[in-house]
């Protein structure tokens, strides 16, 4: 099954669930209750930290929810933060950062490379967690649409449409959408 966020983020071919880390997770767990996918693929836009550039596609099975203020040693969590779906439909190990909040400082957020992080996504964490909780394999496909600074949202609003255009060629060009439908 192909998930999306949705609002402004929706395909034709994929079931939206939801924006931030609360929405999908709720969305996708009542999903999974009902009727429970064989496989998961999410896709959407994502913010660089700068490793990847605008229009870069991302794929990843792995996915975090580290805070910004986990750089600067003012936050900790006993949460499990980092996780990691058994696909082997995936192979790159960029790990999706989630958070309800989009990253505008770049100095700090660029940080996040450090530990493997390359990109943010608000809904990734939640579905590669609900996955798990429900064993299905996850898997995650990105497009860049900006970078994590003072610009991210005009940048976001400006190259949206294009971005979704090269997302949905690059799954048609992969066979994935047919696959899935």
């Amino acid at each position: 099954m192909i998930v999306c966020a949705g609002r402004n983020e929706t395909f034709n071919f994929a079931q939206p669930i939801g924006v931030g880390l609360i929405e999908s997770a709720i969305n996708l767990t009542r999903q999974c209750l009902f009727d429970k996918p064989e496989f998961l693929l999410f896709i959407g836009s994502a913010g660089s930290y700068g490793n990847h550039n605008i229009f870069d596609i991302v794929e990843s099975k792995r996915a975090a929810n580290i805070e910004l203020s986990f750089l600067n040693d003012d936050s900790y969590t006993p949460l499990d933060n980092v996780l990691e779906s058994e696909n082997k439909m995936v192979k790159n190990d960029t790990i999706v950062n989630s958070s309800n909040y989009i990253s505008k400082n770049f100095e700090l957020s660029k940080q996040l490379n450090q530990y493997g992080i390359g990109i943010e996504n608000m809904e990734f964490f939640s579905i590669v967690q609900v996955a798990r909780e429900f064993e299905i394999p996850v898997a995650g496909i990105f497009v860049i649409t900006n970078f994590t600074n003072e610009n991210a949202h005009k940048d976001f609003m400006a190259n949206h449409k294009e971005a979704m255009g090269k997302l949905t060629k690059y799954l048609e060009e992969k066979k994935i959408i047919k696959s899935f439908t």
